[in-house]
């Protein structure tokens, strides 16, 4: 699956400005049972949605927050205080000039029609709980493909939608998928038709851009068999001093033969907890790769996961993650074999910088009546100096005889010497840090799409600059 070589701008520090914009329906503060009433009657859900809702609200509140890791982190977040729902009630537009001025402002500056002109096959812009703009290239809608908003998916596709909405990640998993569930709210639906190749990239941009809000969008693709597509997804938010949530739920679903690539690139701003739940299912034959970036954030909780569940099913997870100073990026993968015959690969690659912490998490798991299962793993990770830290947690268990397992991991230090040789051939501090790190990660970045690939290595630019001093 091939894209042009154009760009997305995706400046470190490009989304960090605010616009005023009112909101036409606000949930108002905290989370009740009257909140979930207004989101429901706000977006004129069916009934089975409210009781979706209501019952994943309970199951939040009778959670507890994660203990076992970074419990300390997440007890700064009141959730009396966050807004849950802020819209301006009107429909996605499909032509850019009807989208409201202030909102038009916001993407332009971070260079989403633009994109869409260049080569992507279809973008929906989501701002703070709803989209704002969705459009799909007309080749594309003729081959039967739906790329729509999650509430357009709910209403106008029930029949495909509520087969899968929460098979893949029950609403009880955890408890940021349980209030995801109970408050969800925009994000993408996608149905790609049996044996339809889309040759180009949909995209949606997550836009927060209110103060004190939680983010709550819930996407779900469908690949029908023998069917490929790749979404991609940029996030940023401007720096405010109050947090931010964004609890995003993603479920993909691979039907025999058929083959998805998840790519994101987040850049969010140092004040965003970033706690998500992604996961895969790969039918016989099918693949799911995910490719992720994780940049900035105060917090980052992600491990995107494929369960492979049919024969000779394939996951795989392509991850990077930059912990600037003050921030924590604990993030991983979850490979659930299922199935004989399956495989997956997990690379990850951390850089911690300052008084930055990259966590490794992961999880692979094969049972004892499985035959010719194979899995690799390989975290490495490099410290910019001496405060940083990196820490590595992966729990492997393969039962039985003739499955196949390894596992590498390395942590490394850039050091004083190379820096310095590197300085006398003319490069700044921050130019060789930075090097050092494209060199680290350069394996892995060229697997990103080209759009996104040449982006990556200026965001490392800027944050080996910035960290300098």
């Amino acid at each position: 699956m091939s894209t042009a070589n154009n760009t997305i701008e995706i400046d470190r520090s490009i989304g960090d400005f605010y616009f005023d914009v009112k909101a036409a329906r606000d949930a108002g503060t905290g989370l009740t049972e009257s909140t979930i009433d207004y989101i429901v009657d706000a977006k004129e859900e069916p009934d089975w949605i409210r009781e979706f809702r209501k019952n994943a609200f309970h199951v939040f509140k009778d959670k507890p927050l994660p203990t076992h890791w970074a419990s300390h982190e997440l007890d700064v977040i009141d959730f009396d205080k966050i807004r849950y729902y802020l819209a301006s009630g009107e429909a996605p537009k499909r032509s850019w000039e009807e989208v409201p001025d202030e909102i038009k402002q916001t993407f332009e500056r971070l260079g989403i029609p633009e994109s869409e002109r260049k080569f992507l096959a279809g973008v929906e812009a989501q701002f703070d709980s709803e989209a704002v703009y969705s459009n799909i290239k007309k080749a594309v809608s003729d081959q039967g493909v739906i790329f729509v908003g999650s509430t357009d998916g709910l209403k106008h596709h029930p029949e495909i939608f509520r087969k899968w909405f929460g098979k893949v990640i029950p609403t009880g998993d955890n408890k940021f998928s349980a209030l995801n569930s109970a408050v969800f709210s925009g994000g993408s639906f996608i149905y790609v038709p049996p044996g339809v190749k889309v040759k180009h990239p949909l995209q949606a941009y997550f836009r927060i851009n209110a103060e004190n809000f939680g983010q709550f969008e819930r996407t779900l693709i469908i690949a029908d068999e023998g069917s490929e597509v790749m979404y991609m997804e940029g996030c940023t938010a401007p720096k405010f001093t109050t947090a931010t949530l964004h609890s995003a739920v993603v479920e993909l679903v691979a039907m025999p033969g058929a083959k998805i690539q998840y790519v994101t690139v987040q850049n969010w701003a140092p004040n965003v907890f970033n706690l998500v739940t992604k996961r895969g299912m790969a039918m016989e034959e099918a693949e799911i790769k995910w490719i992720d970036c994780n940049i900035g954030s105060r917090l980052t909780m992600k491990y995107p996961g494929v369960v492979l569940k049919g024969r000779k099913a394939r996951g795989e997870v392509i991850s990077i993650a930059l912990a600037g100073d003050g921030q924590h990026q604990d993030t991983g993968a979850k490979m659930i074999h299922a199935a004989d015959e399956t495989s997956s690969n997990v690379v990850s690659k951390s850089i911690s910088v300052g008084h930055g912490r990259a966590t490794y998490r992961g999880l692979v798991h094969v049972p004892k009546h499985l035959k010719g299962c194979k899995n690799n793993t390989e975290c490495d990770a490099l410290l910019i100096n001496t405060h940083s830290r990196t820490d590595t947690y992966p729990a492997i268990t393969v039962r039985g005889t003739g499955n196949a397992t390894q596992h590498e991991a390395s942590v490394s230090q850039i050091s004083a010497e190379q820096i310095f040789y590197m300085q006398q051939r003319g490069l700044s501090e921050g130019q060789a840090m930075s090097l050092a790190v494209n060199g680290f990660v350069n394996d892995l970045v060229r697997q990103f799409p080209m759009e996104y690939s040449v982006e990556l290595k200026r965001l490392i630019d800027l944050e080996m600059e910035g960290s300098v001093g």
